[in-house]
């Protein structure tokens, strides 16, 4: 299910509740949002990659998604640098992405400075915005009730962008995880 809306000033009332006292001054703010299960988030996400040009941040609590995690690669490819924070909770779970990713030459962070790192985000081109519930997962388009925005704002992506370096800055640069993600490694592979 998708839905599309252009917020003018409404995102900028929301931003400081949203991250505390940073605030952003963006006059119009172009919002797409959509809705699973089966509501092609994962489909949105993808376009969204395939259209990066210089930079892709992410930072996930969970992120499995053999989709997701190729378009990612194949952005690398196209010398689009990408970088990923992720939770701690995953950097040891069976199905790491955290040696996906490492192997695959794309620099990883684990965070273990919160509890939980839950965000949900990425950051492309310093121009737009994906955020919401959705988990980079199969789970997630395919069975949960999630929410995602495609936020188009320069200013918007400048605040999440700081947000992410503040997490990547003291999050570990190496992975303590010793499980190769050989499920999502072969369904990246496959496609």
């Amino acid at each position: 299910m998708r839905k599309k809306a252009v917020a003018t000033y409404f995102l900028a009332l929301l931003i400081p509740l949203i991250l505390g006292s940073q605030t952003t001054t963006a006059k119009e703010t172009d919002c797409e949002v959509f809705f699973s299960p089966k509501g092609d988030c994962t489909a949105i996400i993808l376009k969204e990659i395939h259209r990066a040009k210089t930079s892709i941040f992410v930072m996930a609590y969970s992120f499995t998604s053999a989709s997701i995690a190729k378009a990612l690669l194949d952005a690398k490819k196209r010398d689009v640098k990408v970088e990923v924070v992720i939770d701690q909770s995953r950097d040891t779970e069976k199905y790491s992405e955290t040696r996906f990713f490492k192997n695959m030459g794309i620099p990883i962070y684990v965070d273990s400075q919160e509890p939980i790192q839950h965000n949900k985000v990425m950051i492309i081109d310093g121009e737009t915005v994906i955020t919401g519930s959705f988990n980079f997962t199969r789970a997630a388009e395919e069975k949960n009730a999630e929410n995602l925005l495609v936020i188009k704002s320069e200013d918007l992506a400048r605040l999440y962008f700081e947000n992410w370096v503040k997490h990547r800055n003291h999050s570990s640069g190496e992975s303590k995880g010793s499980h190769v993600s050989s499920t999502l490694t072969h369904a990246a592979n496959k496609q």
